[in-house]
């Protein structure tokens, strides 16, 4: 969520998985490439602008190298539930998104 990361295509690579997915709060299904592509555009980018604020993150380990994370987040009033999948493909690679999933949380109600 961090505006440096999400505008270097460099840093944004060591985060995805090579076969990452989404499926955005637009209902939009991103590929790693396209994500890459698109990152540096995307809102939550600016230093000095509207920035992502997460909250009540959770995880739980699936298997010895794969963990769910999901938590919320905020950005200029509107919320999103997300959800990710991370693993690890050897100690070097480090942990990667896999999968994310957003969900928009409506203005009425949870």
């Amino acid at each position: 969520m961090d505006p440096t990361v999400r505008t270097s295509r460099a840093e944004a690579r060591q985060l995805l998985d090579p076969e990452f997915v989404e499926v955005g709060a637009s209902g939009r299904r991103w590929s790693y490439e396209q994500m890459l592509a698109e990152l540096p555009e995307m809102p939550g980018n600016s230093e000095g602008g509207p920035r992502y604020v997460p909250s009540g993150m959770t995880g739980v380990v699936l298997a010895p190298d794969v963990v769910h994370l999901t938590y919320e987040t905020t950005i200029e009033g509107r919320r999103a539930r997300r959800s990710s999948l991370w693993r690890r493909l050897g100690e070097e690679a480090g942990w990667r998104m896999y999968y994310h999933q957003a969900t928009p949380v409506p203005s009425q109600g949870d």
